[in-house]
C-alpha cells in the first residue's frame, strides 16, 4: 500500500478522492491504512507530492479486469468495488442478475405501433377539444386505440450526435446560426461531439424563430450550417444520416475506439507489424508495449514515451487541439515524447497512427534515442487498412427532445395524470411519427426519439415559437376509457382511411 510523508500539507483532498475508503487524519497529516489497493488516486491527486509507495502486502492479489490493477488484500475489494479476494482468489462482488430479476414497464406488442401517426392530422386548438383523430382497430383479438395530434411544443430541442473526433470547441461553448445563437456544446459521448439546439429557454427568447427553424430543418433531414465558440471560429455542416463537414472537410471514419481501445483490439496484428504503437486520440492515447493488451500478447516496454500525461499502464492523456486525433500534436514525429535507449534498441520500429487510421507514420530508433521517420511495409500497410476497414462511416444524427406532459394531454383524455402514468407504467405506448420514443423517467412526458426513423418531413413550427411533433399514443381501449378518453369521438382506422383515400 501507500504511505503520506512529510510534506503532507493536511490538505484532505485525498481523503475525498480515495474510492476505497483508505486515509483518514491523524492530527493533521492524512494516514493511510491497511484498506488501501494501491489504486492510484491519491498519488494523482494530492498538490504536495506527499504520497509514496511503500511495502507491498505479500498475500495481496492484482486484479487485471481494467488498466488500474489493483492490489487486493484477503477479505478487500477492488476500488470499483466489483471483485473481492476471498483469501484464494478474486471473486465477484455480486451474483449475476438474470431476466427472471428484471422489472421493465414495456409495453405490450399489441400497442406498440399506432394504428395511424399524426403526420398531417393537424391539431384541435384549445387543447380540451378532442384530438383531430382517434381511432380503433382490433388485433390479436384485443381493442386498441390510437390517438394522434400535431403538437406544438414550445419545450423542444435536438441533440446533433456529430461522428468526429475533430475539434468543435469546449462544453458549454455556443454554438449560433448566423448571429443567432440557438443552442450549445454538450459533454462529449464515445466517439461523438453533442450539440444542443433549442430547449425552452433559447425558444422564448428574442431570436426564437431562428431557433425554431433550425431546430425543425434539422430535425426533417436538411442541412444546416452553425458556427461554434464565442470568436465562431469553427464551421459545421450538419444533416442527419450524412456525414458532418468541420471546416469545410468532410469527415470520412468514425474512430474504431479511444487509444487504448485500439490497442484492445488490434495488439495481436500490431505485434506482427511494428515494435511499438502510439495511437493518438483526444482523450486516451495508447501505448502498445506497455498496455495490458501488448502484454496479453507476450510484449513488454520499449522504451517509449509518448508526448501526453499518463492515465495508467499504456493509457495517456492528451490535450485537445486541432491537430491528429482531436489532440494538440500537428505531427505524428510530435507523439513521441522521448525514448529510454538503456531498454529500447536501434532499429526497433513505431508506428504512430490515429485511430481511424487515416493519418499514419513509421518510425525507426536510432542509435542516440533520436527517430528517423520510414516508409511503411507492407505488413504495417496492412494493419492500417484493418484499422481503417472497421470504422464506420461518419454520420450526423439528429435526436428530437420534446414534452407532451401540458395541454395536449387534454386532447387525449379528461384524467391527464391517468395518461402519464399509463405511458410511464407501459399501459399507453408513446411514439413520434410513427417511430418508438424514449420517455424520460420522472414526472410529466419528456420524451426522446431519432428523427431518421420518424416519417419524413414530418416536423414543424409556429411562429408562438414552437416546433410542431406528431404526436401518437396507442393503448388498448379497456385503458383508454379508465382515463376518460373521449370515447364518443373514436373511429374505426379503416373508415378513416378510406375518406383519405377517396
Amino acid at each position: 500500500m501507500y504511505q503520506t510523508s512529510d510534506k503532507c500539507i493536511g490538505c484532505t483532498v485525498c481523503i475525498s478522492d480515495c474510492p476505497a475508503g483508505a486515509i483518514s487524519m491523524d492530527g493533521r497529516k492524512a494516514v493511510i491504512n491497511s484498506l488501501c489497493v494501491e489504486c492510484g488516486v491519491c498519488l494523482r491527486v494530492c498538490p504536495a507530492g506527499a504520497i509514496e509507495q511503500s511495502q507491498t502486502q505479500d498475500n495481496s492479489l492484482v486484479c487485471s479486469s481494467c488498466p488500474i490493477q489493483c492490489r487486493i488484500a484477503p477479505g478487500l475489494s477492488g476500488a470499483c468495488k466489483r471483485y473481492i479476494n476471498d483469501g484464494t482468489a478474486l471473486v465477484r462482488g455480486r451474483p449475476p442478475v438474470f431476466d427472471t430479476e428484471i422489472s421493465q414497464n414495456t409495453p405490450s406488442a399489441v400497442i406498440t405501433t399506432p394504428l395511424m401517426t399524426a403526420v398531417g392530422a393537424g391539431t384541435n386548438y384549445p387543447c380540451s377539444r378532442p384530438a383531430p383523430f382517434i381511432v380503433s382497430q382490433c388485433r390479436d383479438g384485443i381493442d386498441v386505440v390510437t390517438v394522434v395530434t400535431e403538437a406544438p411544443l414550445s419545450y423542444s430541442s435536438v441533440i446533433l450526435k456529430i461522428d468526429t473526433n475533430a475539434y468543435l470547441g469546449e462544453e458549454g461553448d455556443r454554438v449560433y446560426r448566423g448571429r443567432t445563437q440557438v443552442g450549445m456544446v454538450n459533454p462529449e459521448e464515445y466517439g461523438s461531439k453533442m450539440i444542443s439546439v433549442g430547449g425552452a429557454n433559447q425558444l422564448t427568447g428574442k431570436k426564437g424563430f431562428t431557433v425554431a427553424r433550425t431546430i425543425t430543418e434539422l430535425a426533417n433531414g436538411e442541412a444546416v450550417e452553425l458556427t461554434v465558440g464565442k470568436e465562431k471560429k469553427t464551421k459545421i455542416t450538419v444533416q442527419a444520416g450524412k456525414a458532418p463537414f468541420i471546416g469545410g472537410v468532410e469527415e470520412r471514419k468514425m474512430r474504431i475506439g479511444c487509444g487504448s481501445a485500439t490497442i484492445g483490439l488490434f495488439a495481436a496484428k500490431m505485434k506482427e507489424a511494428v515494435d511499438e504503437c502510439i495511437v493518438l486520440d483526444h482523450h486516451v492515447i495508447g501505448l502498445l508495449t506497455e498496455h495490458l493488451a501488448g502484454e496479453a500478447v507476450g510484449l513488454s516496454w520499449s522504451g517509449v514515451v509518448p508526448n501526453a500525461r499518463k492515465s495508467s499502464r499504456g493509457r495517456y492523456f492528451g490535450d485537445h487541439g486541432d491537430g491528429i486525433g482531436g489532440t494538440s500534436l500537428e505531427t505524428p514525429a510530435q507523439a513521441i515524447g522521448s525514448v529510454d535507449m538503456s531498454i529500447a534498441r536501434e532499429g526497433q520500429t513505431i508506428l504512430v497512427i490515429n485511430t481511424t487510421g487515416e493519418i499514419f507514420a513509421l518510425f525507426r530508433i536510432n542509435k542516440d534515442g533520436t527517430v528517423t521517420e520510414i516508409e511503411a511495409d507492407r505488413a504495417v500497410l496492412a494493419l492500417v487498412r484493418d484499422i481503417q476497414s472497421n470504422c464506420e462511416d461518419a454520420l450526423v444524427s439528429v435526436l428530437y427532445n420534446g414534452g407532451t406532459g401540458g395541454s395536449a394531454r387534454g386532447g387525449v383524455c379528461r384524467a391527464p395524470l391517468a395518461l402519464s402514468k399509463a405511458v410511464h407504467s407501459g399501459k399507453a405506448a408513446l411514439s413520434i411519427g410513427g417511430a418508438p420514443a424514449f420517455v424520460y423517467p420522472g414526472g410529466g412526458i419528456n420524451f426522446l426519439v431519432d428523427t431518421g426513423k420518424v416519417v419524413n418531413k414530418a416536423f414543424t413550427w409556429v411562429p408562438t415559437p414552437a416546433t410542431v411533433a406528431p404526436v401518437e399514443y396507442t393503448m388498448e381501449r379497456s385503458d383508454y376509457e379508465k382515463m376518460e378518453g373521449h370515447m364518443d369521438s373514436i373511429r374505426p382506422v379503416d373508415e378513416v382511411k378510406k375518406e383519405w383515400e377517396s
